[in-house]
């Protein structure tokens, strides 16, 4: 079958830079299943077809991690090798590259499966902001505004590929991405610190809340050193001391020794949603601080899915 190019909207979203993959529009196309692979940071599903001039093709499809195709539907049998499937798929903005972002696939027997229908309104509210959350279905309203950037941070983001993304190493991306991404989260109160925990990369993120300070010349890390404390019911975290990062202000801006960010948990009067509310500030990249956020949805009865990362599978879509 020939692909067939549509301009469509598509609310999907990787761990990619947005040079990667035209979201404006779409290729649509029959063929066979000739590898499937159910792996972290992303399944790939590899989809033979017969395009313009009738020679065959294998296209490489990339959707999300596990955890999250498993909360949609799919399993490491949803497909197998010789399936006849119909995909849609944002491409690759490289058009030499038969390489595409999955929109959805659908099987000979009429199940059609798309990887971020697992999000859910909560159930049953919350009392406070300890327990499980989901971050998918915030994911569809999720804000990042950005002001300017400095002279340094637009030369950076000019330079950067794939290869510098930290997913590519098998290294978690930091704030504010890690609460922004579609995964369940955690949240343990203590006494003297909160846990927060993402199902992302199984990333835990101590927040001290004894009224310390961030240590003067503490080590720098990929989450960094955050504090916290209550305004009311609101729970502020500040961080601090960041590893410098090709990515670390999304969307391929670096981040580096300067980056700050404090976030906003206020629980909703249902006890049914947790607003989060992010501004970051990191003067050696950013001229004008970025502000954003995402919603998460209790999920009491959902549990993690461990996440094992395959260097050769994070690898594989930074290669040319």
């Amino acid at each position: 079958m020939a692909v067939v190019a549509v301009c469509i909207a598509s609310p999907v979203a990787g761990h990619h830079s947005a040079v990667i993959f035209d979201k404006s529009s779409s290729v649509a196309f029959t063929g066979t299943v000739v590898r499937y692979d159910w792996t972290n940071p992303h399944v790939y599903v590899y989809v033979e077809t017969t395009a313009d001039v009738g020679e065959p093709v294998v296209w490489q499809l990339e959707t999300d991690a596990t955890s999250i195709l498993t909360r949609s539907g799919w399993t490491s049998e949803s497909v197998t090798v010789g399936d006849e499937v119909v995909i849609r798929a944002n491409p690759d903005r490289n058009t030499e590259r038969n390489h595409g972002l999955l929109v959805s696939l659908a099987t000979e027997d009429g199940v059609v499966l798309t990887p971020r229908s697992g999000g859910r309104a909560a159930l049953i509210g919350a009392s406070d902001l300890s327990g499980v959350w989901d971050g998918l279905r915030g994911t569809a309203t999720r804000r990042f505004i950005y002001g300017a950037l400095t002279e340094k941070g637009r030369a950076a983001q000019a330079q950067y590929s794939e290869s510098d993304n930290p997913v590519a190493d098998c290294v978690p991306f930091p704030l504010p991405s890690i609460v922004a991404a579609p995964y369940l989260s955690e949240i343990e109160i203590r006494a003297d610190t909160i846990l927060i925990r993402s199902e992302f990369f199984n990333v835990e993120r101590t927040v001290y809340m004894d009224g310390r300070e961030h240590p003067v010349n503490g080590p720098r890390t990929n989450q960094g050193h955050s504090i916290g404390w209550w305004e009311g019911e609101v729970l502020v975290v500040d961080t601090a001391l960041f590893a410098d990062n090709r990515a670390g202000n999304r969307s391929g801006i670096a981040s580096g020794a300067q980056k700050h960010v404090v976030e906003r948990f206020e629980l909703n009067a249902g006890g049914t949603e947790i607003s989060i509310e992010f501004i970051v500030e990191d003067p050696e990249y950013l001229a004008e601080p970025m502000i954003g956020g995402i919603v998460w949805d209790h999920a009491p009865d959902r549990a993690f899915v461990p996440f094992g990362c395959d260097p050769e599978v994070a690898q594989r879509y930074s290669s040319e």
